[in-house]
């Protein structure tokens, strides 16, 4: 099988990405981007990533969609709606964190993304270091973020961290951001990306 017959095969098998399970019909407007930071900050915690997407739609089933609402909430219904999507190791210290992540947004950006995205001026080191000044969101996070916004922060892309070239190696594709770039053109950059990194993370 060639690399594009394994690339394509790839896709087919794991080209859905986090965000569109999490139900986040994402564009870059306020609310789809928090939603994004929320699930970016829940998948990189040492949990299933089934699991911390089962909790990011059960916080935003029960509202909390929008940093108002996030920081409006109690802490006590923020581990409720964790703990009903299975996010039980660390629900209490994460909905601490989603509270003050909440809060900090509202204070230095208004509620938006897109302001600290105007704010690194296509640097994506600067990108990385703003996302990562939430509480909880460490380089993983960033990196996920990154990842599944890179159709719309286009300074991102192709946006393929070290796990999602783990998961091209496994396949036997090239590591190699450049090479995959190449082999999958005209493919969606978010799509490829997610689908390594679910090859990555295959048990099956």
């Amino acid at each position: 099988m060639s690399d594009r017959e394994t690339l394509v095969a790839l896709l087919e098998r794991h080209g859905t990405t986090y965000a569109a399970e999490a139900g986040i019909r994402l564009r870059d407007t306020p609310q789809p981007l928090y939603q994004l930071l929320v699930l970016s900050h829940l998948l990189s915690a040492r949990i299933r990533a089934s699991v911390a997407v089962a909790s990011a739609r059960a916080l935003f089933s029960h509202g909390m969609r929008s940093p108002r609402r996030m920081a409006d909430a109690t802490w006590q219904q923020r581990v409720d709606a964790l703990g009903e999507g299975g996010y039980r190791r660390y629900d209490e210290r994460t909905a601490t964190q989603l509270g003050q992540g909440a809060e900090l947004l509202l204070d230095a950006y208004h509620g938006d993304l897109r302001r600290l995205r105007r704010e690194a001026d296509g640097d994506v080191n600067a990108l990385r270091a703003g996302l990562r000044r939430f509480p909880g969101m460490g380089p993983m996070g960033a990196d996920i973020f990154l990842r599944e916004a890179q159709n719309l922060w286009t300074e991102a892309a192709p946006y393929l961290d070290r796990k999602a070239l783990q998961g091209a190696d496994r396949v036997g594709l090239p590591p190699s951001p450049d090479k995959l770039a190449r082999l999958a053109d005209g493919e969606d950059p978010a799509v490829l990306a997610a689908a390594l990194v679910r090859a990555a993370l295959d048990r099956g």
